[in-house]
């Protein structure tokens, strides 16, 4: 077992394991955050270098630092290393600095877009971004296209982490998309407009942590603030079946894979639980999904509850309370 320290925090793993894999293992504010790695693609990670972290010393045989800050996602973990993320000022100053590159051609459409509210670079921004831009040139423009019967495609807010094209490699029969270009003219699409149709595509809009692919039949539909999230399954001979139902009374809006806490995908799920079962009927609904409080999508989603009496302190109460407070 190997022993790191993470923002004053020292926990032993197993070797192999990253720094990031070992922060998710603390828990807390130590994560450093990540809209390239995701931990069920083979070859995610260095892309969008938000994970990034200091290394105050290399390990206990070689207590130098080490002289640059390192993506926490791609660094394996060495005995006796000793990692500063939030505790570091130098750490926090450079992540500001690579939110705001990740804006630069960024649109300020938040207000229009399906993503808002469950969208990693929104919640990344507001704790790291500034409050208005330095960049003067023109942005970069795409025209927004189908992909498929199924999945819009917004290049203009793509930030090419690629997990949609690792998704694609790896969990489809046959993947016809990916980079095309180089340099700031690169960008996400098929070849001679190929159209992606497979069973498993959906994902892509999962995996995407900004809403640069999208639920085609669910644009425009309804916020996600405003839709109750129910975990649900079936029997499905293709996948886990296992999914959330994003619900408004007895109507079901959309259907999504459930997501742990870092918002990866518990299982990849298939287009017909996707796209196909939308009747409560097709469904067993288990109970409420857990809502981050992190996001706006946390507003007017609320739990139950056990809090001490003040005048019988022996007695149980219940009182519904927001899970913020």
């Amino acid at each position: 077992m190997l022993k790191i320290t993470i923002d004053n925090h020292t926990i032993e793993v197993e070797e192999g394991t990253t720094i990031l894999q070992a922060a998710r293992m603390i828990g807390g504010n130590v994560v450093p955050p990540a809209l390239c790695w995701y931990s069920k693609l083979e070859g995610s990670g260095g892309k969008c270098r938000t994970c990034i972290v200091k290394v105050s010393q290399g390990s206990a045989k070689d207590p130098r630092p080490m002289p640059k800050l390192v993506a926490s996602c791609r660094t394996p973990v060495i005995d006796g290393m000793v990692v500063q993320n939030n505790t570091s000022p130098e750490v926090l100053e450079a992540r500001k600095a690579i939110v705001e590159f990740l804006l630069i051609n960024h649109p300020l459409d938040c207000p229009v877009c399906d993503q808002a509210g469950e969208c990693d670079l929104q919640d990344l921004s507001y704790d790291n971004g500034k409050e208005e831009s330095r960049y003067e040139e023109a942005k970069r423009e795409f025209d927004v296209i189908d992909i498929g019967d199924l999945i819009k495609l917004h290049m203009n807010r793509c930030i090419l982490c690629y997990r949609c094209v690792y998704t694609a490699t790896q969990i489809t029969n046959k993947r016809v998309h990916g980079i095309l270009y180089r340099g700031d003219v690169s960008e996400i699409s098929t070849y001679i407009s190929n159209v992606i149709d497979n069973d498993f595509s959906g994902n892509m809009i999962d995996v995407c942590p900004v809403g640069a692919l999208t639920d085609r039949p669910f644009r425009f539909m309804n916020r996600v603030w405003f839709l109750k999230p129910m975990n649900a399954h079936r029997y499905c001979q293709k996948c886990s079946g296992k999914v959330t139902a994003w619900m408004r009374g007895n109507e079901v809006y959309r259907i999504t894979g459930r997501k742990d806490n870092y918002g990866e995908l518990e299982a990849f799920i298939c287009n017909e639980c996707r796209f196909e079962k939308k009747n409560i009927t097709d469904w067993i609904i288990e109970g409420p999904f857990h809502i981050k409080r992190h996001s706006v999508i946390g507003q007017n989603h609320y739990e139950k509850k056990k809090i001490p009496s003040i005048i019988n302190p022996l007695g149980e109460k219940m009182e519904t309370m927001p899970d913020n407070q």
